[in-house]
């Protein structure tokens, strides 16, 4: 987690892999990545509870979960906008990518 966001702009971004260092670079805050870590793990239990029980509402709560926990870790302990704001499928991504670096330690929990 090394590349400054400031001297990137996400636009300017063509692939996946030069994206994720500096997604990583929006997401130093622990608490941020840990609010994200919970709203990805909600958001996989909601997809569960829907293909279980054909509910669609749960769907609107994965949703929420998953940004909700994001954009409190963002706004309120990050002190930055959400990526999703700047790149919303590469941030998707990156949200993905994270989850599975937190879990195999890649990135500090």
């Amino acid at each position: 987690m090394n590349t400054s966001p400031s001297a990137v702009d996400p636009k300017a971004i063509q692939t996946f892999a030069e994206f994720y260092p500096f997604y990583l670079g929006e997401h130093r805050n622990r608490t941020c990545r840990r609010l994200h870590f919970l709203g990805s793990t909600l958001a996989l239990v909601c997809l569960a509870m829907l293909i279980a029980t054909g509910q669609w509402w749960w769907f609107l709560l994965g949703l929420l979960a998953g940004y909700g926990c994001a954009w409190i870790g963002h706004f309120g302990f990050e002190k930055n906008k959400p990526a999703s704001f700047k790149r919303p499928l590469y941030s998707f991504m990156g949200d993905w990518v994270m989850y599975k670096d937190l879990w195999t330690g890649r990135i500090p929990f």
